[in-house]
């Protein structure tokens, strides 16, 4: 155990510098990954949430996954909607290059954004940085925590741990470009339904071009 911090610490030194000779290069992915959440269907239940932080092992604060309550309205003309996300892996993520270590990576055969905690040194930079409030900072660790979309599930051919934890199926993962154009067979979107990047409360999508679509509330969407 106490040679554990020196041997971090070495291995910390050696990516900063192996990182500052780099130039950053945009990962291109094989196929990106996305999400796609249905905020009419989504019924607020939360069990996303709470089994992303068991999957995760996280204590009271962090959340990977987050469901965001939407209420408006004047009677009668009164609404509520859920808009659910975590990191939506990015196809430019703002992120990945603001770490000093690179401990924050892309991966290149799915597009998925992930973190190598043992080079991570809690600077917050990413946490600063992404525009959708993804990565989350670990007090107990003194490390950033964030979605990596469950790649040991995705490795071994599932679906992350929100998606499984999904009861009303209004939260799945597919190839983004499929789930941009309808084409891709979900549960999360009926044949009548049209997705759309972005809703209200959320974001900027030509930020980063986040890798998620919606099945938007009537109030939810954006004009234009």
């Amino acid at each position: 155990m106490a040679d554990a911090p020196t041997k971090n610490t070495a291995k910390i030194k050696e990516a900063v510098k192996r990182y500052n000779k780099e130039v950053y290069v945009p990962v291109v992915p094989d196929k990106q990954l996305g999400f796609i959440h249905h905020n009419v269907d989504c019924i607020g239940c939360r069990a996303c949430e709470i089994a992303c932080k068991d999957k995760n092992g996280l204590a009271a604060g962090p959340r990977l996954r987050r469901v965001i309550y939407v209420e408006g309205g004047f009677f009668p003309d009164v609404y509520a909607y859920k808009v659910n996300f975590s990191c939506n892996h990015c196809a430019e993520p703002a992120c990945l290059p603001t770490c000093p270590t690179g401990a924050i990576f892309k991966r290149k055969k799915d597009g998925v954004v992930d973190i190598d905690s043992t080079l991570c040194i809690g600077c917050r930079r990413c946490e600063a940085a992404c525009p959708y409030g993804a990565p989350q900072y670990d007090v107990e660790s003194n490390t950033i925590k964030k979605c990596n979309m469950c790649v040991d599930e995705l490795d071994a051919g599932r679906t992350p741990y929100c998606v499984q934890a999904c009861m009303m199926r209004v939260l799945d993962i597919g190839p983004i470009e499929e789930l941009r154009k309808g084409t891709y067979p979900t549960k999360a979107m009926g044949p009548n339904d049209t997705p759309v990047r972005a809703v209200k409360n959320f974001n900027n999508p030509e930020f980063t071009n986040p890798s998620i679509v919606f099945v938007p509330h009537s109030k939810g969407r954006i004009d234009g």
